[in-house]
């Protein structure tokens, strides 16, 4: 990529010419502009005491290139002509220097309240000549009919809406900085109005020599990517650099790949997005909460590219990859191809998850494993819902979940376990997922917050397991889940652990704690499981028999519960836990009685 690549100064006066016939324009992927009327000023300021304000990423570009991007004008500019360079990183900047110095129509802006508004730049002649005054205080912005209003309009504070206003008040108006014979009528005009003052003279003199030419003459690194430059390197070197606060994803360059075609991949999407969620079977009062609302443009793209290589794989073709640098060379006839079966995917693993019992986005343990998850029911379709399959995908899942499988980079493990899991149905060895899956007991201990993917997991668990309300004796499913507000709270009060200074380690782990409805969990408070139980009993009309009955479907030792016997109980339940694990991972849990778990829990899990 070296020799594609150069580095150099450029004046921006050139620059904003070149924006001006259209030879820099931007790729479609790049966001509208967004900058207010401060950052403005105080870019302007910056500008005019020569001070650096970053450098600028431009790329070579050509309509029989590597790279095909869509391309628009900058805000302000007129091009109709095809590019000869795209911008990468710097459109904010430029386009509030070419509006702001360059363009004679007013700026469209916005305040710091997000409030539009339109302006014009001056600077104060005589704020910009006193070295107590901070520049960027010398830089005015007024409305577009150049007249500054208080009062409720009443008042007027400041008005250069005329040529012999702008002189009268010493405001330069900074749209004709860049146009040399402009100025110098400016000047001449300027002079005339004071009749030829000597000391008006100076000031002007120095004003341009302090202020005005470092504006005109000033440069900024620009560093050039060749037109050759592989669309991964692109996205690799614009996220190193990026000063505008917003990484590049691969959906934007993919977006603008595919908007060349005039396809709008972005609209596509949206609307993909807000089917899979109505498609899902899941009925949210808050959108946020539904599963699929983590799945994001990239993953889609991902999941489209991980089921296309896999598809080229089986017939013989290159090994499965879903890296960035594959999913950016994913074509518009493959997404339009797979797209339908694969957004039919996603609503499938939805499905899945919801028999999981995993209902919200909040809950999901690994959002990442929707990809390949998705991507299996899209190639099984109906096969998945024989028993055996979705007996292997569940098994598969689960060890992705409490073996903590997904955490980190996953795009190597996504390609291994739908290839894996393809063959393990088809009759295979199990895939890698299952293969190196491990749970130590000792991990009950150290998951204490939904921060941990496995934590998640074992609250799902409990709920698959059929675990019911204290109060109400109600199944938690997802109706239910949601409207009573579920979450995940103690079994012995954190207030009755704390009194009684039992081992935190142990009560504020997932042993010590399972789903229940909200009010229950204010009915509880901070009393000894003796005392709440009987309160529970006697508010609201439970036989002890259910209680019973209630408890126990939490794996919940009932005997030991009620005579707040926390050690025995504590032990019971991470031994049930550690089975209902075991289960759903189909796999046994070894280390029972080790000498760790001994010295940990007091005694061995076996």
């Amino acid at each position: 990529m070296s020799s594609t690549f150069k580095s150099n100064d450029t004046a921006i006066v050139d620059i904003l010419k070149n924006i001006e016939n259209g030879q820099i324009q931007l790729p479609d992927f790049q966001r509208g502009w967004v900058w207010d009327d401060h950052r403005i000023k105080a870019l302007i300021a910056s500008i005019s005491n020569a001070y650096p304000v970053g450098a600028l990423m431009f790329l070579e570009f050509s309509e029989n290139g590597e790279i095909r991007f869509k391309y628009r004008p900058f805000t302000g500019a007129n091009a109709a002509d095809s590019p000869e360079i795209l911008v990468l990183d710097g459109q904010q900047r430029m386009t509030s220097i070419f509006n702001s110095l360059y363009s004679r129509k007013p700026v469209q802006t916005r305040t710091e309240k997000n409030k539009e508004i339109q302006r014009y730049y001056y600077l104060d002649i005589e704020k910009s000549l006193n070295s107590t005054t901070d520049r960027v205080d010398a830089v005015i912005s007024v409305p577009e009919d150049k007249i500054i209003r208080t009062n409720f309009g009443r008042d007027i504070d400041l008005d250069v809406s005329t040529r012999e206003k702008e002189f009268a008040n010493k405001m330069f108006p900074l749209n004709i900085v860049y146009d040399s014979v402009e100025c110098m009528m400016w000047m001449s005009e300027y002079q005339k109005f004071y009749n030829y003052d000597g000391l008006i003279f100076q000031d002007y003199i120095e004003f341009n020599k302090e202020v005005l030419v470092p504006i005109q003459t000033y440069k900024v690194p620009v560093i050039t990517l060749g037109k050759n430059t592989p669309k991964d390197a692109v996205c690799q070197v614009f996220e190193n650099v990026n000063t505008g606060g917003v990484s590049l994803t691969v959906f934007e360059l993919v977006t603008a790949t595919f908007a060349a075609d005039n396809f709008e991949l972005r609209k596509d999407w949206e609307e993909r997005m807000k089917n899979m969620i109505d498609l899902s079977a899941l009925s949210y009062a808050n959108q946020d909460q539904a599963l699929l609302k983590v799945v994001s443009s990239s993953d889609f793209l991902t999941a489209i590219t991980l089921l296309d290589r896999y598809y080229v794989r089986k017939n013989g073709g290159e090994a499965i990859s879903c890296k960035k640098r594959d999913v950016l060379k994913l074509t518009l006839d493959k997404y339009q191809k797979y797209s339908e079966d694969l957004t039919e995917g996603f609503i499938q693993a939805a499905n899945f998850l919801k028999e999981q019992r995993i209902f919200t986005a909040r809950d999901l343990p690994y959002s990442t494993q929707l990809i390949p998850l998705s991507v299996m029911f899209t190639i099984l379709k109906n096969k998945a819902q024989d028993s055996t399959v979705k007996q292997k995908i569940s098994s598969w899942y689960w060890c992705g979940v409490i073996g903590e499988m997904y955490g980190g980079a996953n795009e190597t493990r996504f390609a291994t376990d739908v290839s894996g899991m393809m063959e393990w149905i088809d009759g295979g060895k199990e895939p890698d997922t299952v293969q190196r899956a491990y749970f130590q007991p000792t991990r009950l201990l150290s998951l204490q917050s939904r921060l941990s993917a496995a934590y998640k997991g074992v609250n799902a668990l409990i709920l698959k397991k059929g675990c019911l309300d204290f109060i109400t004796g109600s199944s938690m499913d997802f109706t239910t889940f949601i409207d009573e507000s579920t979450d995940i709270h103690h079994i012995f009060p954190r207030k009755y652990c704390e009194d009684n200074k039992l081992e935190k380690r142990k009560w504020n782990s997932v042993v010590n704690k399972t789903p229940l409805f909200a009010k229950t969990n204010r009915g509880i408070g901070g009393s000894a499981p003796s005392k709440y139980s009987q309160k529970i009993i006697m508010d609201n009309r439970v036989t002890e028999k259910n209680l019973n009955n209630y408890l126990e479907t939490h794996l919940i030792s009932v005997e030991d519960f009620k005579n707040d016997n926390f050690e025995e109980y504590f032990i019971k339940r991470a031994r049930s836990l550690l089975k209902l694990i075991s289960d759903a991972m189909d796999k046994p849990i070894s280390n029972l009685d080790g000498e760790d778990v001994v010295k940990a829990f007091g005694k061995a899990l076996i």
